[in-house]
């Protein structure tokens, strides 16, 4: 390697390689390629087995800014390229296990690729399943598509893919449709007449608006006929309740306006008359959606109408025009079938929700009036769903379509926090157990909880598993099968800054569908709660466009669902395709195994977990991967505190 006329110095650089043999060149700068350094091999190179990947890490080599990462299946074999990191970790994924895999890895820079590192190996093997789930494709029933509901969609920020929206709560017991006043009660006032739901003088603008724009999004609407009897008659702020109601600030509502009235109805009711009529507002919501048929049962998006909010707390609530007696249950179920009737006289076929209880006190004892019995038919669903449905063999059809409850879980910490009072972004093992195990209160024959899990209601049911959807669908079938069946229209599961609200919500979605629930409506809380929508996100555009959990429940069995749970989907337009969401409510990652049916084709898993969560705006599924299933088994594993979504097409 001499030139002539080379000097000494100039032979030692050449020796070392830091100047071309001949010529000219530089010492190594300047982005050429003719005077720089290739870097040298990477060493150390390990190679860690995991459930379908192989994770490999090396030494870094000076000078490099990437690598490659090469794979054979024969030691010693061809290799392939499959990953260009630049930094000196990477994971092989979506591989088969107990399939051995060799790696080799090279360095790379503007000058060049060094020579392959030392050959390694590893096999990745699934670990041994700790959790089983068992599927039944011989139990499967419809999913309702209006159990992915929420309430004010028009003004929740980031809001997933939600199907249904409700104009509902205490704001609306007392609107006047025909001035768009309003009276929010306790809530806010307290007591005021006032323009919060629109300051429109265009009749039912409060109303249209919202609609409107869920039409526009896709979205469903429940609306409210107001049954209380009272509205407010102006806009002009706090009401006395030295001795409600006064009738100067409030219209008398009447459901049928043919049974005072001979006039017909008007986009543009009288605003010096003393009513306001309750089938006269539907008539003109529909007129303002000509041609959409938003009451009929041929709606792509119907309107359904809930039966006002909350009746057993009105003298409480609307104080101001229910007084300190609380409407009795009698009064209110003849209340309930009068405007029923003259909702369906009006629309055949609009879907009519109540009684849209507050919470287990309403539902069993009508707040104190009934003496139920735990396990007895004496509860007030068992007045009610016996009253409509004589009510409704007498009318020809049935006058109240779904029997509506909210729920809120009344789960108290050591310290006396309730768990939808623990809004941070960190809490206590403690408070995350109770959040992630609260939902199974609504159905699971085998969980309590008397120290802190709703302990009063677990107490009054004679310390039994309060199963309260369970409870109701059974007193459905038995008392008013006619039903289409149970809503839930409010409620919430706490965590709504934290993974626990994530796992706590998806469960909720999933217990709703399994549960064979018609609608559901998620009510927003107060302050943030991005965590609590990516639940949603888990079944509804899960990656990040359309895909979203399938149309048919799948009966799915976990040997441990205080710790495992898997809700399960099959799509009804497209054969073959499954839809998972497993939920890890616990503190640890569990390798689960799911069989029972034939899968066939490529899983593709998308993960929520406390790590993936972190700094996302909003909260949502992350791909981790994909697998090939074929059988009748799946394993997968699922990590600490996360909602994974599979699926496979």
């Amino acid at each position: 390697m001499t030139c002539a006329g080379i000097s000494r110095i100039s032979f030692f650089f050449v020796t070392l390689g830091l100047l071309t043999a001949c010529g000219g060149g530089s010492y190594g700068g300047g982005g050429g390629t003719t005077g720089g350094l290739a870097p040298a091999a990477p060493g150390s190179v390990t190679a860690t087995p995991g459930d379908t990947q192989v994770t490999l890490s090396w030494a870094a080599s000076s000078s490099a800014t990437s690598y490659h990462v090469k794979r054979s299946a024969t030691s010693g074999g061809t290799t392939t390229t499959v990953g260009s990191p630049s930094a000196t970790t990477f994971t092989d994924t979506a591989l088969t296990n107990g399939t051995q895999y060799f790696y080799v890895v090279s360095a790379l820079n503007t000058y060049g690729e060094s020579a392959n590192s030392s050959q390694v190996n590893a096999t990745p093997q699934a670990p041994k399943a700790d959790i089983t789930v068992t599927l039944d494709p011989t139990q499967t029933h419809a999913i309702s598509p209006w159990i992915y509901g929420i309430n004010s969609y028009g003004g929740v920020p980031n809001v997933p893919a939600v199907t249904l929206d409700r104009l509902g709560g205490n704001r609306w017991t007392a609107y006047n449709w025909e001035n768009n006043f309003s009276n929010a009660g306790s809530d806010f006032g307290p007591y005021s007449n006032d323009t919060f739901l629109s300051s429109s003088t265009t009749p039912a603008e409060a109303v249209r608006g919202p609609v409107a724009f869920d039409q526009a999004a896709g979205v469903a609407t429940i609306v409210t006929a107001q049954l209380q009897g009272l509205v407010s008659a102006d806009g002009n702020g706090l009401v006395s309740s030295a001795n409600p109601p006064d009738l100067t600030r409030f219209k008398v509502v009447v459901d049928k306006k043919s049974t005072v009235s001979a006039e017909p109805f008007t986009l543009t009711p009288s605003a010096t008359d003393a009513s306001v009529y309750m089938d006269e507002e539907l008539w003109a919501l529909d007129q303002k959606f000509a041609g959409k048929g938003i009451f009929s049962a041929q709606a792509t998006l119907p309107v359904f109408v809930d039966l006002d909010n909350e009746p057993e707390l009105w003298n409480s609530t609307h104080f101001e025009v229910q007084g300190p007696n609380r409407v009795t249950s009698d009064a209110y179920i003849a209340k309930t079938l009068v405007l029923a009737a003259a909702i369906k006289d009006q629309y055949p076929d609009a879907v009519v929700f109540g009684p849209v209880h507050y919470g287990f006190q309403g539902i069993y004892s009508w707040q104190g009036e009934l003496t139920p019995t735990p396990d007895g038919t004496d509860w007030f669903p068992d007045k009610y769903l016996t009253a409509v449905s004589i009510a409704s063999t007498l009318y020809g059809k049935p006058l109240v379509d779904a029997y509506d409850i909210h729920w809120y879980p009344e789960v108290y910490d050591s310290s006396g926090k309730r768990i939808l009072d623990a809004t941070g972004t960190t809490l206590t093992d403690e408070q995350i157990s109770l959040i992630v195990q609260a939902p199974r209160d609504l159905w699971d024959p085998t969980f309590h909880d008397p120290n802190n899990s709703n302990p009063y209601i677990y107490n009054e049911l004679g310390q039994k598993p309060i199963r309260i959807l369970a409870r109701l669908q059974d007193k459905i079938k038995a008392e008013f099968p006619a039903m289409k069946g149970l809503a839930v229209t409010e409620y919430e599961a706490g965590g709504f800054n934290h993974i626990a609200g994530t796992v706590a919500q998806a469960d909720m979605l999933g217990i709703f569908g399994t549960q064979g629930l018609f609608a559901a409506n998620f009510w927003p809380p107060g302050g943030t709660y991005d965590y609590a929508l990516a639940g949603f996100r888990a079944f509804r555009a899960f990656d990040g466009g359309t895909a979203s959990f399938g149309d048919m429940s799948i009966s799915a069995t976990s040997n441990d669902v205080s710790q495992v749970a898997v809700y399960a989907s099959l799509d009804s337009t497209k054969a073959g395709r499954v839809v998972l969401v497993a939920i890890n409510r616990s503190k640890v990652a569990h390798a689960t195994v799911i069989s029972g049916m034939t899968l066939a084709g490529t899983a593709t898993v998308y993960q929520i977990t406390a790590a993936s969560a972190a700094g996302q705006v909003p909260v949502r599924p992350v791909m981790a991967g994909t697998m090939a299933a074929s059988g009748t088994s799946l394993q997968v594993t699922l990590p600490a505190m996360s909602v994974t979504t599979i699926e496979v097409k």
